[in-house]
């Protein structure tokens, strides 16, 4: 295996050098086009790190669920979930934090770059309940640099075209990976019957 082992090496293999179309894009705040990308998304890749190292994890809402609070700020509410908090116990320790927001249809995915904090102010949390039910806490993202990203991987994957979506049947379900990996202790039969009204009840 040839390992590139320096930053010298690295450039030397991605020639040309990037054009003004992937460096002039990046901003140190929202501007008025990017903002319409944020407030257009439904979903939201999470990435954080910390002590253990680092994690990605998938954040989806309404469209718009990420708000807007100003060109510097960005804030996204925790819905519920499996409560690992693995994102949060990381913002806790180190804030470094990025948002990779995807829209269905289109192309373009932008990021956004910072270092977050979690908030658990009382009336910030009701201003995103939804069903009368608030999120636990909010994450804060204070943004160093945004930027929308290249096409090319949506476009590779096809990743918005219903004819290559894949057959559920043909994965494995929650409950079965559970059960493998327990010895049938978790998971199985019940538990993927029972989730669609588990998730009806507690998707807020």
């Amino acid at each position: 295996m040839t390992i590139v082992a320096s930053i010298e090496e690295l450039e030397a293999l991605y020639l040309p050098a990037p054009g003004p179309a992937s460096t002039e894009k990046v901003a140190p705040r929202l501007t008025p086009q990017y903002r319409r990308l944020v407030e257009a998304s439904p979903f939201v890749a999470l990435a954080t790190v910390g002590p253990e190292g680092i994690d990605c994890s998938p954040r989806g809402d309404r469209p718009g669920f990420v708000r807007v609070h100003d060109d510097k700020t960005l804030m996204m509410p925790d819905r519920r979930g499996n409560n690992r908090i693995d994102s949060l116990r990381n913002i806790v320790r180190d804030p470094r934090c990025a948002f990779l927001f995807l829209l269905p249809g289109s192309g373009t995915t932008f990021r956004a770059n910072g270092r977050a904090h979690l908030t658990i102010d009382p009336a910030l949390l009701e201003s995103f309940a939804v069903e009368d039910k608030a999120p636990r806490s909010v994450i804060v993202l204070d943004i160093e640099e945004v930027y929308f990203q290249c096409a090319r991987a949506i476009v590779r994957s096809e990743l918005w075209n219903p004819a290559r979506h894949i057959d559920p049947s043909t994965l494995p379900t929650p409950g079965e990976m559970l059960a493998a990996m327990t010895d049938d202790a978790v998971g199985g039969e019940a538990y993927d019957r029972a989730w669609p009204e588990r998730a009806k009840q507690t998707m807020w």
